[in-house]
């Protein structure tokens, strides 16, 4: 089950320019998260409030949101090899400007561009990786893929604060246009030519839009990922209301976190290629289960470390199985299907803010991993009931 495009299917799997799409995410995710460890060194250099620095963050999710639902309508003819070189192109222009931004609307904008890229290559990396791979061997090509968003994740936060130390903020962001600087090197060295989708411009995304299986997955992924991020983003309240841990202690629950999000990563796509209804209801189940684990047995220490384990574990394993269940849904249309997943993730993330705020601020802290926990394991259900069409 691979797109549509003028090639015979491969028989044979292209794992270095995998890995080159990896390499890609990672710098250009790892740019994203940069902000969070070094916004009050930039607030201060820029002469401006961290709240209104923090807009940096706000722009790039934007950004990236429209350019994934849209990208194949606006380029339905190009060279995918050449889109994706030049938003990893993008990426580095953007990382270069951010170093030397004067001010903040400079800041902004080029924190738009760093959007631009990265919505547009994660919405291709399905229909790319299909490409490079045999159609058994998709799960563990995405795995290759979403490894570089967990990584990024993971080493974003901690990098940038200890390199901000040394380098100044700028220079941790000239850092990460180097990364972005030898991913396009390993692109455009392994990279072949990618001809679009026979499926592609507005109509091709209209008739997605139209599948009531693809518009239910899409809900399946609000619930999972908008539970999830209503309990991460406000993890530290919740922790903390519900037991007596320090600050070491919950940098040390977040390691294991990141840890087990890594392990979940690489788990899911060969279950993804053997199982992929047991992936997409597994790791929803167990993400929701850490959750509900940390506010049963969140009093104790062992209890949160327990939980931390299995919520990474879980959501290392959603995107994934969340792609490869797009790529057999949607099999000739790859590209709107990536995009409108990338484009959902996103607003997951917005929803999840807002829902645990609420909740966080009307009822308690502890009451979003109730929430939270409910909506993955609702949304695993839901998406391991649906059978594709085709």
């Amino acid at each position: 089950m691979t797109a549509a495009i003028d090639a015979p299917p491969r028989t044979k799997a292209d794992w270095a320019a995998v890995a080159s799409l990896g390499l890609g995410i990672f710098s250009i995710v790892m740019s994203e998260f940069l902000p969070a460890s070094l916004l009050p060194r930039m607030a201060d250099d820029l002469g401006v409030t961290a709240g209104a620095a923090g807009q940096s963050v706000t722009a790039t999710a934007v950004a990236a949101a429209v350019t994934a639902a849209i990208i194949s309508v606006v380029l339905p003819r190009a060279d995918r090899r050449r889109v994706m070189i030049g938003l990893t192109l993008l990426a580095i222009v953007s990382n270069v400007l951010v170093a030397l931004a004067p001010n903040l609307p400079v800041l902004l904008a080029a924190r738009i561009l760093l959007g631009v890229a990265l919505g547009g290559f994660w919405a291709m990396a399905i229909a790319v990786a299909a490409h490079l791979v045999p159609a058994d061997r998709l799960g563990r090509a995405l795995t290759v893929v979403n490894s570089g968003v967990s990584v990024a994740t993971v080493a974003a936060v901690p990098l940038g604060a200890w390199l901000g130390e040394t380098w100044g903020w700028r220079g941790v962001f000239a850092l990460a246009a180097g990364a972005a600087t030898l991913a396009l090197i390993l692109q455009a060295v392994t990279l072949p030519r990618i001809a679009p989708g026979e499926a592609s411009g507005l109509r091709a995304l209209g008739s997605t839009l139209r599948s009531g299986v693809v518009l239910l997955g899409l809900l399946s992924t609000l619930l999972i990922a908008g539970g999830h991020f209503a309990g991460f983003t406000y993890i530290r309240p919740a922790v903390e209301s519900l037991s007596g841990i320090d600050a070491t202690g919950i940098a040390l629950m977040l390691l294991v976190f990141g840890i087990a999000n890594f392990l979940g990563t690489l788990l899911a796509g060969p279950l993804a290629d053997r199982a992929l209804r047991s992936g997409v209801l597994l790791f929803p189940i167990v993400l929701g289960a850490g959750m509900l684990v940390m506010l049963v047995a969140g009093g104790s220490i062992a209890g949160l470390f327990i939980a931390a384990a299995l919520w990474g574990l879980g959501f290392g394993g959603v995107p994934t199985s969340m792609q490869t269940w797009g790529a057999r849904t949607e099999p000739a249309r790859l590209e709107q299907i990536g995009g409108l997943l990338v484009v959902m993730f996103n607003v997951a993330i917005a929803v999840g803010a807002v829902c645990g705020g609420i909740l966080v601020d009307g009822v308690s802290p502890d009451a979003l991993l109730l929430v939270g926990g409910v909506a993955t394991i609702a949304g695993g259900l839901l998406i391991a009931s649906l059978r594709p069409r085709h």
